[in-house]
């Protein structure tokens, strides 16, 4: 099977997905590392601050937009490195919900919806034969 071969319509929408996430958490990231004052005042993280989620979150979107370009060309790093980092994504925004519940519980929702479609096996093309 060709890398052409494993890009299927599925896998094309996971990889706009995992770039449209990459644009978000890059915005988001930058964002929070700035402090920006639509965050939540006075949030309390688990571990660390609102400038160190801020610099996971770009650095994840950075992967994200990477992995979405890859999956476009076929390569199976976009598919394996996309699902990593898309439960990574899932995990960081479940972080950050004290910083922005609305928006954290949408991203965590985007990145499970890419997991899915990530972890489905390629469909073969042509006619199915019983």
């Amino acid at each position: 099977m060709s890398n052409m071969d494993r890009v299927t319509g599925w896998w094309l929408f996971a990889g706009v997905l995992l770039t449209i996430s990459g644009a978000l958490n890059i915005i988001w990231g930058i964002a929070a590392i700035s402090e920006s004052h639509f965050f939540v005042g006075n949030a309390h993280y688990i571990v660390g601050s609102l400038n160190t989620w801020g610099w996971i979150t770009l650095v994840l979107g950075i992967l994200e937009l990477i992995a979405g370009f890859s999956l476009w060309g076929g390569g199976s790093y976009g598919r394996w490195v996309g699902m990593i980092v898309a439960a990574l994504v899932a995990i960081d925004s479940l972080m950050d919900i004290s910083a922005y519940p609305f928006w954290s519980l949408c991203v965590f929702a985007l990145s499970v919806i890419i997991l899915y479609e990530l972890a489905k096996a390629p469909e073969p093309h042509g006619p199915r034969l019983s």
